[in-house]
C-alpha cells in the first residue's frame, strides 16, 4: 500500500474509532437512565441493542460532538421512546393519554413531577439540564412549544388508532397522517440538542432551523414506516402503508421529500453550515439505518 493511502486509511479508521468511543460513552449514560427509571423501559422492546443504536445514531450524525455534547440528544431520544411506549402501548383511554400530555407539559414549564411518575421525573431531569444552559432563558419557550406539538401529534395518532378499531372511514388520509409527523419526535430532539450545545443564538435562528427540521422529520416518518410495517401490523399501530398507498409510492414520496429538504437547506448553509450538515446527516444516516432494521427490539 502506498504510504499516502496507508496514512489516509489510518486517519479514517481512527476517526471512526473515535466516533464509536463517543457512542459507547453515550450508551453507558443511557443504560444509567434505564436503571434510574426502570418502569419506563421494558425489555423487550427496549433492549441493549436499541440503546446502542440510539447512541451510535447521534455520534455518527454529529461526529464533531463530544459525548458530553451529545448527552441531551441521547437522553431526549430515549425520553421520546419512553413517552411513545407509554401512550402507544400502556394507555387504554384518550382521557388517560390526554392527562399524561398535560402532566408532561406542566413539568416542562417548571412543575415538580409526582414521586410515582417516572416519565415526568425523567423529563424534569432533561428540563433542569437545559435550564442550566445560557440559551434556555431565551429559547426555552420554543423547546416547550415543540414538546407540545410532538405530544399533540401523539394524541392525534392515538385517536386514529382507536378509530381504526371501529370504523375505517375515520382513518386519516395519507397526507394528513404525514402532516402529523411531529409525533416522531425528531424536531424536539433537534431543538433540545441545538439549545444544549449553543448552536443557535436567536429565536429567529432556531425557528428557521426548526422549520427545516419539520420537513426532514416527514422523510424520517416515511422511512420508519417502511421499515416497521410488519411490526406495526402485529402491534396494532398505525402506518402509512395502511392508508391506501403502496410501498413504491411511499418510497418515491420519501425520495421527493428528501430532494425538497436539500433545496430548503441549501440557502441556510451559508449562515448555519454545521446545523445544515447535521440535518443532512440525519437524513442520510436514518435512511441507511432503516434500510436494514429499526430501533425497537422484538415485542
Amino acid at each position: 500500500m502506498h504510504p499516502d493511502s496507508l496514512a489516509a486509511t489510518l486517519e479514517q479508521t481512527a476517526e471512526q474509532g473515535r466516533i464509536c468511543a463517543v457512542a459507547a460513552r453515550g450508551q453507558r449514560d443511557l443504560q444509567d437512565r434505564v436503571a434510574a427509571y426502570p418502569a419506563l423501559f421494558p425489555d423487550p422492546p427496549v433492549d441493549a441493542t436499541m440503546l446502542s443504536a440510539l447512541a451510535l445514531s447521534t455520534a455518527f450524525i454529529a461526529p464533531w460532538c463530544s459525548a458530553a455534547e451529545l448527552r441531551t440528544a441521547n437522553r431526549t431520544s430515549l425520553w421520546v421512546t419512553a413517552e411513545d411506549w407509554r401512550i402507544d402501548s400502556e394507555i387504554d383511554s384518550l382521557e388517560e393519554a390526554a392527562a399524561t400530555v398535560t402532566t408532561c407539559l406542566a413539568v416542562a414549564a417548571g412543575a415538580a413531577p409526582a414521586d410515582d411518575d417516572q416519565l415526568a421525573q425523567f423529563l424534569a431531569d432533561i428540563r433542569d439540564d437545559l435550564a442550566a444552559t445560557p440559551l434556555f432563558p431565551r429559547l426555552g419557550h420554543l423547546w416547550r412549544d415543540e414538546l407540545r406539538r410532538m405530544l399533540d401529534a401523539e394524541l392525534q395518532e392515538w385517536r386514529w388508532r382507536a378509530a381504526r378499531n371501529t370504523s375505517l372511514a375515520d382513518l386519516p388520509s395519507a397526507s394528513d397522517y404525514l402532516a402529523n409527523a411531529a409525533g416522531y419526535g425528531a424536531t424536539w430532539v433537534n431543538i433540545s440538542h441545538w439549545i444544549a450545545t449553543g448552536a443557535v443564538e436567536t429565536e429567529e435562528h432556531l425557528a428557521t432551523l426548526a422549520t427545516a427540521s419539520y420537513e426532514v422529520e416527514k422523510v424520517l416518518r416515511l422511512v420508519n414506516d417502511l421499515a416497521s410495517y410488519k411490526r406495526d401490523v402485529k402491534a396494532g399501530d398505525l402506518n402509512i402503508l395502511m392508508l391506501g398507498v403502496d410501498e413504491s409510492e411511499v418510497r418515491q414520496q420519501a425520495v421527493d421529500l428528501a430532494d425538497r429538504c436539500q433545496k430548503l437547506l441549501d440557502p441556510l448553509a451559508e449562515v448555519s453550515p454545521q446545523q445544515v450538515m447535521y440535518l443532512r446527516r440525519v437524513l442520510g444516516f436514518t435512511a441507511g439505518f432503516y434500510h436494514g432494521t429499526d430501533f425497537w427490539g422484538p415485542r
